[in-house]
């Protein structure tokens, strides 16, 4: 069965990113389709796939994370406007992959996801 899945770090505590809102969209000609919303948990995953079964589909895809949010509500003071506010991955995926898996490490200057 096909499944789409996340996974954040936090690169700055060392820890996962817990409690991190996380959107889905469906890109379709360039204009973002809302798909689901989801928040990361204590293992800074999210509860259960963000795609799976008869809701994933082909196609190009894009996962906003709430990252100045998260790194607020860890008490960081960051400068206004904050230099990460919302990270933004764009990717496609085929039928030919049963799972896809996309892993964000993170902190207030950088990310990384592979």
């Amino acid at each position: 069965m096909n499944k789409l899945t996340t996974h954040v770090l936090d690169q700055q505590s060392g820890l996962p990113g817990k409690n991190i809102a996380v959107e889905l969209f469906f890109l379709r000609d360039e204009q973002r389709e809302y798909v689901m919303k989801a928040v990361t948990n204590e293992d800074g995953r999210t509860d259960t796939p963000l795609l799976q079964g008869a809701s994933w589909a082909p196609g190009e895809y894009e996962l906003l994370f709430y990252v100045g949010d998260y790194f607020r509500a860890q008490g960081l003071e960051l400068p206004h406007p904050p230099f990460l506010d919302k990270v933004v991955i764009r990717f496609g995926m085929t039928a030919e992959v049963e799972h896809y898996h996309v892993p964000l490490l993170l902190s207030p200057y950088g990310y990384t996801t592979y």
